[in-house]
C-alpha cells in the first residue's frame, strides 16, 4: 500500500489554513500515486487547544473544516485520515479526540482516542470522552487499525511497570485481525524521547508481526513543541523510513501489511523516558533545532516579527541571543546592555562582542540614572535601614522598566532570559529579569547552558569564551558570584532533577551522594519559590518535567520534607 505521511505544522483555531495544508498535502499524495494520507492529532482544530474546545463556535469551525475537506472534488480519490474533535451527544465532555476516515466524499468510519493522558502538561479528560473499542477500517483489501497518538504508549510488555492504562490497544487491534496499524499524534518533543518512540514502536510491531505508521505533529504551540520524526516501522520492529524532525514534510512510502499474523517476539521491557545524565552532540543539535523552533512559532503565532531581549555579558542572555538571531534572524533581534554601578568591564565588552559576531542590533542603556531616581524616591520611607536584597532587586527592576517599554514601543516581543536552576530556586527577580513574554531557555538546567554554549561554539567562536569560562554572576553588588548565594550549579542541577523529574524523596537525593543540609536548603528555596513560578513568562518545555503548565503545587501549605 502507497501511504502518504503528511506531518505538518498546524495553528490552534486557523480552520481555513490548517485545511488548507491538508489540501496541497493530499494534492502532492495524490500526485505521488498515494491511495492514503495519514495526518496528525487534532490537525484540523490545532493542538492542544485546551478551553477552546468549551466553546461551540471553536468545535463548530472545525466541523465546518473537516465537511469541507470531505467535499473537495479533487480530493475525492484520496482516502484521508484526518484529526479533529467530533461533537456527540449524551453524557460526558461532549467530545471525542477523533480521526475521520473520508474516502469518495464520505466520512465512512470514525476512530475515536482510547486513551486520553491527564499526567503532566496533558489534560484530555477535562475535554474528551474515550472511544469504547478500537478502530479498523479496511481500504484497498487492508485490515487498518486507526490509533490516535497516547493508544499506542501502553504496550503491556515494553511499559512493563510504568504502564498508566488497563488497555493496550495494538493488542486489541492485532486481536481483531488488524494488517497495519496506523496512528495520529501529537506527542510534544523531549531530550530523549525520539530514540524511545522509536524503541518503543519497533517492540510493539515485532512482538504483534505488524508494521505501524506514525505521523506526528510538527511546530511549536505555546509551551510544547512538537518534533515531527514520523516514522515507518516494519513487522520485523525496524525503521523502514524515518521524516525529519522540527520541520514539514510529505513521506510517502510502501508499506507491506502483515498478510498473515505469524508469531510475535518478545521485547524486553524498556518503557522509561528520562533525560540522559549528559547530552551528545547529536542530543544538543536536537535541542538547538527543537528550541530554534518553538521560539519561531511563538512568535509567528502571536504575531511578533521581532524580539528584544537585555544582554548582560551572561551565559544565559547570550544562549537566548543565538536562539533568537537563529530563529527571526539577526536584523529582527534588539539586545540591550544596560549597565550599572557595578557591571564589569569584560561584560560590556564581551556583550557588544556577541552582538558583533551574531550581526543583531545591539544598544547601550544605562540603568544608573533610573537606579538612583529609585534610591532617592524611597529613602525617606526607608530611613537608616542598611541595603540589602532590595537595592539589588531594584536594580533588576530598573532593567525590567527599560526593556518593557522598548517592548512596548517596538512591537517586539520581550525574551526573559532565565534558566531552569535559577527559576527553580527563586534565583531571579520579579518584575526585573523575570519580565517578558517567552522564556527560551527556561527548562534547561545551568549545567545545560553552558553545555548548549559550548556547542554552539564548536564551529568557531560565536559566543566570547569569556561569557562560557568565567564565574556566573548577577553583578548586584561588588564581585558577586553566583555561588555566594547557591551551591554550585551541577549540586544544584542534580538536586532538581533528583526533586523535579524523578520524585525523589530526601534521603533518596542524600544517598546519591549530596550532603543532607544542601539538599534540604535547595528544596526549601524550591518550595518557597512557588509564587515566583506562577507569574513566570512561558517556558518552551524539553525536559521530562517542566516549571509551567505540568508543574501544579499550590503556594499556601504547610508540607514540609522530613
Amino acid at each position: 500500500m502507497r501511504i502518504a505521511i503528511g506531518q505538518f505544522n498546524a495553528t490552534i483555531g486557523a480552520f481555513a489554513a490548517n485545511a488548507e495544508k491538508i489540501r496541497d498535502l493530499g494534492r502532492r499524495a495524490l500526485a505521488e500515486k498515494a491511495s492514503l494520507l495519514l495526518l496528525p492529532e487534532q490537525c484540523l482544530p490545532g493542538y492542544p487547544a485546551r478551553d477552546f474546545l468549551d466553546l461551540p463556535e471553536f468545535v463548530a469551525g472545525n466541523v465546518a473544516a473537516l465537511d469541507g475537506l470531505r467535499r473537495d472534488p479533487g480530493l475525492r480519490e484520496l482516502a484521508m485520515l484526518v484529526g479533529y474533535a467530533q461533537p456527540h451527544a449524551g453524557v460526558g465532555a461532549g467530545l471525542y479526540n477523533a480521526a475521520a476516515f473520508l474516502h469518495r466524499g464520505e466520512q465512512k468510519a470514525t476512530a475515536h482516542k482510547l486513551l486520553l493522558p491527564t499526567y503532566d502538561v496533558f489534560d484530555e479528560a477535562r475535554y474528551f470522552d474515550p472511544g469504547r473499542d478500537v478502530t479498523l477500517i479496511d481500504h484497498e483489501g487492508v485490515r487498518i487499525a486507526v490509533t490516535i497518538c497516547e493508544d499506542i504508549w501502553n504496550d503491556k510488555v515494553f511499559w512493563h511497570q510504568h504502564r498508566r492504562y488497563e488497555r493496550d490497544p495494538i493488542e486489541e487491534a492485532v486481536g481483531k485481525g488488524a494488517q497495519l496499524v496506523v496512528n495520529l499524534s501529537g506527542s510534544p518533543y523531549q531530550i530523549g524521547k525520539a530514540g524511545l518512540r522509536e524503541r518503543m514502536l519497533g517492540a510493539a510491531a515485532l512482538r504483534h508481526r505488524v508494521p505501524i505508521v506514525y505521523c506526528n505533529l510538527v511546530g511549536g504551540s505555546d509551551s510544547l513543541i512538537f518534533d515531527g520524526g514520523s516514522l515507518v516501522i516494519g513487522a520485523d520492529g525496524k525503521v523502514l523510513h524515518r521524516a525529519r524532525q522540527f520541520e514539514e514534510e510529505l513521506l510517502v512510502v510502501e508499506v507491506e501489511p502483515a498478510l498473515v499474523h505469524e508469531p510475535g517476539v518478545a521485547c524486553r521491557p524498556d518503557g522509561e523516558l528520562a533525560m540522559p545524565d549528559r547530552l551528545s552532540a547529536d542530543d544538543l543539535d536536537e535541542l538547538l533545532g527543537a528550541l530554534t523552533l518553538g521560539l519561531r512559532d511563538y512568535c509567528a503565532k502571536t504575531g511578533f516579527r521581532s524580539v528584544v531581549l537585555g544582554l548582560s555579558g551572561g551565559i544565559d542572555s547570550a544562549v537566548v541571543a543565538v536562539l533568537a538571531a537563529r530563529a527571526l534572524g539577526p536584523e529582527n533581534v534588539l539586545a540591550v546592555a544596560m549597565p550599572s554601578r557595578y557591571t564589569t568591564e569584560m561584560s560590556n565588552e564581551d556583550a557588544a562582542a556577541l552582538a558583533r559576531n551574531l550581526g543583531i542590533r545591539f544598544e547601550v542603556a544605562p540603568i544608573e540614572k533610573p537606579f538612583g531616581a529609585f534610591l532617592e524616591t524611597l529613602r525617606p520611607i526607608f530611613g537608616d535601614r542598611p541595603a540589602d536584597l532590595t537595592e539589588e532587586n531594584l536594580q533588576a527592576r530598573s532593567r525590567g522598566v527599560i526593556l518593557m517599554a522598548l517592548s512596548n514601543k517596538l512591537g517586539s516581543l520581550l525574551l526573559t532570559t532565565g534558566n531552569k536552576s535559577e527559576l527553580g530556586v527563586g534565583y531571579c527577580t520579579l518584575y526585573g529579569d523575570m519580565c517578558g513574554g517567552l522564556a527560551p531557555i527556561g527548562d534547561l538546567p545551568k549545567t545545560v547552558v553552558y553545555d548548549l554554549a559550548r556547542h554552539v561554539n564548536r564551529g568557531g567562536e560565536v559566543i566570547p569564551a569569556r561569557i562560557i569560562t568565567r564565574p556566573p554572576s548577577a553583578e548586584l553588588r561588588e564581585n558577586q558570584t553566583d555561588q555566594d548565594s547557591l551551591p554550585p550549579y551541577e549540586v544544584v542541577d542534580r538536586i532538581l532533577r533528583g526533586y523535579v523529574h524523578e520524585r525523589r524523596s530526601v534521603a533518596e537525593l542524600v544517598a546519591q551522594g549530596d550532603d543532607e543540609a544542601t539538599v534540604r536548603r535547595v528544596l526549601s528555596m524550591v518550595i518557597a519559590s512557588e509564587f515566583k513560578r506562577r507569574q513566570a513568562a512561558p517556558t518552551l518545555k524539553v525536559t521530562p518535567r517542566a516549571f509551567g503548565e505540568g508543574w501544579r503545587f499550590p503556594i499556601a501549605h504547610h508540607f514540609r520534607y522530613r
